[in-house]
């Protein structure tokens, strides 16, 4: 005998994603921002007005830092002990215009606190921002070739293996002006 179950509804993710957003402690604008969703769809979806695509499930899901399936269900886990992000869950900020990828490496929940990134330049590549919010800092730390920096007037190169600290409340940039890769650890801190 064959028990199969038919259940031609779509999962309502409504109630999950609303619980995980708030336990992050991110407002809608929040993850609509990490997600690149819009603000009223996200809200349609936490009141079950409306069922996300695959496509959104997956952006929500790696802006949650959750495997997609967790967003699909409507379970309610005990808290883990240990959360392993394996590297396909990692979101990435692709520049490739520009030559530069941003994979976000901290958890949501302490974006616009703490938040830490590998930066990868191609050869040519930059990574250059507008000031962040006043008291911003950013630590980065090149783990392989050299970086050059440059912030408001002053400039430095960052050899393998060097940190540079700096001040991130005015527009900065950080270029590989090298011939080889150049992958670097960024941490910003927002006081």
């Amino acid at each position: 005998m064959n028990n199969v179950v038919n259940n031609s509804a779509p999962p309502e993710v409504g109630a999950t994603l609303q619980r995980m957003r708030l336990a992050r402690g991110l407002t809608l604008e929040d993850l609509s921002r990490i997600a690149g969703v819009s603000k009223s769809m996200l809200s349609q979806i936490e009141r079950e007005k409306a069922n996300p695509t695959i496509a959104i499930t997956w952006r929500l899901a790696n802006a949650l830092g959750v495997q997609i399936g967790e967003l699909l269900s409507s379970e309610v886990r005990s808290a883990e002990l240990i959360r392993v992000v394996d590297a396909h869950e990692i979101p990435t900020l692709p520049g490739s215009h520009a030559g530069y990828s941003l994979r976000i490496l901290g958890p949501m929940d302490l974006a616009g606190k703490y938040e830490w990134y590998e930066l990868t330049l191609a050869p040519g590549g930059e990574l250059a921002s507008q000031p962040h919010d006043p008291g911003t800092s950013e630590h980065l730390t090149v783990l392989t070739g050299a970086v050059e920096l440059e912030v408001g007037t002053e400039k430095k190169k960052i050899k393998h293996g060097g940190t540079a600290r700096y001040p991130a409340d005015q527009a900065h940039v950080i270029r590989n002006a090298g011939k080889t890769e150049a992958r670097a650890l960024l941490v910003v801190v927002q006081r």
